[in-house]
């Protein structure tokens, strides 16, 4: 079983094994967490996302770390919410295995997630929480994760989930 906690901070700078970034399909570099990270990673980040063609919503890739502390990055494209009836919760969760998944067969212990979807993608903050510490939470394998929350409201958010 996943070992689960929460941090608030910046993911840019996690030193762990793999950082896991809420990506688009197309794997460039957007804005938000994902947009932080290309920056951070430096320029051989989008020349190796290039070359994976892109990436599902709910499925996940594996780049180096480059320039960040984290020796692997695992990319996750996150559902845009509509309103629910488009199978959002399932590809959130998803997102969340499938990443823990590469974390394994990339022989990661430790791994960071921020909240995937919460941003411009619109998920509810409270529904993601809940779906990503029972995703977290139900995953057997011996692995260290560690939420990283960039402010207080999603920080507050997920401490709430986890203590349910």
């Amino acid at each position: 079983m996943a070992d689960l906690r929460l941090i608030k901070g910046d993911i840019t700078t996690f030193n762990g094994d793999a950082i896991v970034n809420a990506a688009n399909t197309g794997l460039v570099g957007g804005g938000g967490v994902d947009g932080a990270i290309h920056r951070a990673a430096g320029p051989e980040l989008d020349l190796a996302c290039r070359k994976l063609h892109g990436c599902p919503t709910g499925e996940a890739k594996v780049t180096p770390g480059f320039n960040l502390p984290a020796r692997l990055i695992i990319h996750t494209p996150g559902p845009i919410w509509r309103d629910g009836s488009f199978e959002e919760p399932k590809l959130l969760r998803s997102c969340y295995e499938n990443s823990l998944k590469r974390a394994v067969e990339n022989n990661c212990q430790t791994v960071a997630f921020p909240s995937i979807s919460t941003g411009i993608y619109g998920y509810p903050l409270a529904d993601a929480c809940q779906i990503a510490v029972s995703s977290i939470r139900g995953f057997d394998a011996p692995l260290e994760v560690t939420m990283v929350a960039f402010d207080e409201r999603t920080y507050q958010a997920f401490k709430l989930a986890m203590a349910d």
